[in-house]
């Protein structure tokens, strides 16, 4: 151990009376147990370390809250604008703390660490428990800002203490390492942190990371600048956060059980992290095809109870000519294959699915095979895993179809949101065959009538004749609207489809299924450089 390096002028600062009283830190050069060069790197070190954390409990609230809420880009505005808005108070608030920098920062790094670390597994709890995560998104938001906008200040302070330099040069050297943290912050988190440990196990390692680099660097190179009491404080804080993140994860199983059978009910069959979605299927054991339930990242997709009216409107009347080509975009549960594979005529059937897990369990599963009639066996389907726009624009001059079924999420969900716009429905046309068709699931018609709408207004604008349809009958309540609740009036009760083509597209329905009473005029399309279906 090297021995403490002398104050400016030679002369050590003088100790407090009493070791235990929260006196301010002296100022002027600190004793080091390392030469400065080295306690500059150690500051720059951890600089680099909460930078990551901070840039990880960020991208996890993101992440967590498009999955759980859904409209990526609101989410993502939500957190960002908080966190850079708390992030200026935080700083501000860091002034009062700069006569006592080291225990200061370490305490701000405890609970940082411990907020941090937390915050994935309390988002999770708010949303299965009560339905509504908004409000713990925007407090931890807030919380995690205000923690990271005091670092940098009570950073400087101490960089400053190790040796005095001017202040551009110490601000550029703690911005670089901050923006080289961030950068590693940013790839580690969906290259390694995501896909090996999970969100909650992710954000608990990360907190004590956080916990552990803050903590050192004060009880260790600034130990000296703190007394008695602020030594043992500090230990005991670091140390209860640490024993605190080690038991959340020891409990993180069996909490992450709790919390799905609150979400998805005690008859979860299957919960598997595919490297695009969480899948879940619920449903007896024993029973029925029909009590078949399938959850993608936490929103019913298909439900045993109607999924066959859904099938057979969103199929059926796309079908009515001919069809000996068909291409499926989405729909890897396999059912809408199962409804093209009863036509006969039917010669093959492309399916574009981005989720290999969604094919795997379409095909694997006993419940979910036999609601989709084992249509994977059927030698005439071949499955392509690709996203549907990219597919589609390499495959430029290649095939034509005589019919491309549109079965991808609703448009309200940002995500699919590409996959409804007028670029989109330009290159699915160019697919199609001279009289062939395209039918697009558009959401429903009775609770989201302007994204309907807009569907319809964008397959026309991309060049196509349209005919807006409509299937009754929904059981199942789900809603894209956020979270799980959308209330009594939210849930759906229809289905809404638009059938395109290059002529005009003849559709025999029953006179109950028209729409055009219902018609919004003047709806813009939706672009991919402007949505139109957050509105």
């Amino acid at each position: 151990m090297i021995a403490p390096s002398p104050t400016r002028g030679g002369e050590a600062p003088c100790a407090p009376a009493d070791p235990g009283a929260p006196a301010p830190e002296p100022e002027g050069e600190a004793y080091l147990p390392v030469r400065p060069g080295a306690g500059r790197f150690l500051v720059l070190t951890t600089v680099f370390i909460c930078a990551a954390c901070g840039l990880v409990y960020e991208l996890e609230l993101l992440a967590l809250a498009s999955y759980l809420i859904g409209d990526s880009v609101t989410q993502a505005s939500v957190v960002l604008s908080l966190m850079v808005f708390a992030m200026g108070v935080g700083s501000l608030l860091a002034k009062r703390l700069r006569l006592r920098a080291a225990v200061g920062f370490g305490t701000i790094e405890a609970v940082l660490a411990l907020t941090g670390g937390c915050s994935a597994m309390a988002l999770y709890a708010t949303f299965a428990w009560f339905g509504e995560s908004r409000p713990a998104l925007v407090g931890f938001s807030l919380a995690i800002g205000v923690l990271i906008g005091a670092e940098i200040p009570l950073l400087m302070t101490l960089i400053q203490r190790i040796r005095r330099q001017d202040a551009g040069g110490a601000v550029a050297d703690l911005f670089a390492a901050d923006y080289v943290g961030a950068l590693v912050g940013g790839l580690a988190f969906p290259f390694l942190l995501l896909p090996l440990l999970g969100q909650l196990t992710g954000a608990m390692l990360t907190g004590a990371v956080n916990a552990a680099a803050g903590g050192s660097l004060v009880l260790w190179l600034f130990r000296h600048d703190l007394t008695r009491r602020a030594r043992w404080w500090l230990l005991t804080a670091n140390v209860t956060v640490l024993a605190l993140l080690a038991t959340a994860t020891a409990l993180a199983d069996d909490f992450e059980r709790a919390a799905r059978r609150a979400v998805y009910g005690a008859e979860v069959r299957v919960a598997v992290r595919t490297g695009v979605q969480e899948v879940v299927l619920t449903g007896d054991r024993g029973g029925s095809p029909r009590s078949l339930d399938l959850y993608l990242d936490g929103r019913l997709r298909v439900s045993g109870l109607d999924e066959h009216r859904y099938h057979e409107a969103l199929v059926h009347p796309a079908m009515d000519g001919p069809h000996a080509r068909v291409l499926i975009l989405g729909g890897g549960d396999g059912l809408a294959a199962r409804e093209v594979l009863h036509h006969p005529g039917v010669r093959s059937v492309t399916v574009v699915e981005l989720d290999p897990g969604v094919v795997r369990l379409a095909r694997t599963d006993p419940a979910l095979s036999a609601l989709n009639g084992h249509a994977y066996r059927d030698p005439r389907l071949r499955v392509v895993t690709a996203d549907a726009f990219t597919w589609l624009r390499e495959s430029r001059g290649g095939r034509r179809y005589d019919v491309v079924i549109s079965d991808l999420p609703d448009p309200g969900i940002t995500p699919s949101t590409k996959l409804y716009s007028q670029e989109f429905y330009g290159v699915a046309a160019r697919a199609l065959t001279a009289d062939g068709r395209l039918v697009v699931h558009a959401g429903p018609l009775s609770t989201r009538p302007r994204t309907f709408w807009t569907v319809e207004s964008t397959l026309r604008a991309a060049g196509l004749r349209t005919r807006p349809y409509r299937a009754t009958g929904r059981l199942s309540g789900f809603a894209a609207g956020p979270d799980r609740s959308s209330g009594a009036d939210g849930a759906p009760r229809d289905w809404g489809f638009v059938l395109a083509g290059r002529t005009p597209t003849r559709l025999a329905v029953p006179p109950a299924r028209d729409t055009e009473r219902l018609r919004m005029p003047g709806l813009p399309p939706s672009t991919l450089l402007h949505p139109r279906y957050m509105d």
